[in-house]
């Protein structure tokens, strides 16, 4: 399994260039999982529902399933949150993970930067970067990737990750 972080600022275009790049991934037969990290509370179960009636009550883990998909909710309640690789270890057997949000994780990344946002480059700090993506001209050794052109992102990856 291969695994490649999306570092950058929040409506810099990770999630965007995380989809197109997710379509060209699995035309070409790539099994691919993605962790989105968010620092942002966040429910995928609605007040009053059995499954949140459950967790409401305690349960410390509540699997929904369907015909169509299934989830696993754990609430953490008073456990600490998980590591990267604890979360990554939860994951079916895949080609290719693509972490949007662990910012400062440990892996090879690539950042996604618009200097429109005025925010610094996480590039300049951050050694697992290896490449920016970008519409904006930054100074950098780094390799500099189109970010309106996800094919040639893909094909960077293809050479050098994947």
């Amino acid at each position: 399994m291969k695994i490649v972080g999306f570092a950058g600022w929040s409506g810099s275009g990770k999630t965007t260039l995380i989809v197109q790049l997710i379509g060209l991934m699995t035309a070409d037969g790539l099994r691919v999982a993605t962790i989105k990290h968010t620092h942002h509370d966040f429910d995928l179960d609605q007040v009053g529902k059995d499954s949140w009636r459950h967790r409401d009550a305690g349960a410390g883990e509540v699997l929904l399933a369907s015909n169509q998909r299934w989830a696993l909710l754990h609430e953490l309640r008073d456990e600490s949150v998980p590591s990267l690789d604890d979360l990554l270890a939860k994951l079916s057997p895949c080609d290719v993970v693509l972490i949007e949000g662990c910012k400062f994780a440990d892996v090879p990344k690539l950042e996604i930067y618009r200097a429109a946002l005025d925010k610094p480059g996480l590039y300049q700090d951050d050694n697992a970067i290896m490449a920016v993506v970008t519409d904006s001209v930054v100074v950098t050794d780094l390799p500099r990737l189109d970010l309106n052109q996800p094919a040639l992102v893909y094909a960077y990856l293809k050479a050098n990750l994947l």
